[in-house]
């Protein structure tokens, strides 16, 4: 099993950090070490001092595939749920700056984090599909799939002709503006559409 991430893919997350809006999904990678196992808590990490959420919606691949076509990528996706991409901004920062990669940033142990994973019906893919944030109750992220610069049929498709997905592997969608800092202590919820799907605290 794979995490596969998508930055950049709603244009005013793309703004809030001060990027341009890609041409094409903007690719990144978690180990299976990444995934905060059910039940297991989740730690501040020790080598960051500017934590981050980044709420999303994941996709999880269903069907093996290579150089999948976008009209048949529908058939390749069977769950979704709400995940949160956890980054060290501040290590993140320093990897920019310098032009070196930033796994570290991202890819961390317990650094993505996903709800219960619920059948993608037709008629939910049929809808655009809202899902937010909440930080002690106060609402920091809100975001719709229709906001989205790549659809999730674009996204199977885009990754398909550089790594082969197979069954189990996780899809970050990407994320919408008002990520921000979390520190020890604060209670993160994250909805898909109403219901709240993850709760994470802070220890």
């Amino acid at each position: 099993m794979k995490i596969i991430c998508i930055g950049r893919n709603y244009p005013d997350h793309a703004a809030e950090l001060g990027n341009e809006v890609p041409d094409e999904p903007v690719i990144f990678m978690k180990p299976k070490s990444a995934l905060l196992q059910a039940h297991t808590p989740f730690y501040y990490p020790e080598f960051t001092n500017e934590l981050h959420f980044e709420a999303e919606l994941v996709l999880r691949i269903c069907k093996n595939g290579k150089y999948i076509q976008e009209r048949h990528a529908t058939n390749y996706y069977n769950g979704i749920t709400v995940g949160i991409d956890f980054t060290a901004r501040d290590i993140q920062q320093e990897c920019k700056e310098k032009g070196l990669p930033w796994e570290k940033a991202k890819a961390f142990d317990n650094s993505a984090v996903v709800g219960k994973f619920i059948d993608f019906t037709p008629e939910i893919k049929k809808n655009n599909i809202n899902f937010s944030l909440q930080k002690n109750k106060e609402v920091m992220q809100k975001g719709n799939s229709g906001q989205m610069i790549f659809s999730f049929d674009a996204i199977i498709a885009n990754i398909s002709n550089y790594f082969s997905l197979n069954i189990g592997d996780l899809i970050f969608t990407g994320t919408p503006a008002g990520v921000g800092e979390c520190v020890v202590g604060d209670i993160l919820d994250v909805f898909f559409e109403e219901k709240n799907m993850l709760t994470v605290e802070v220890k």
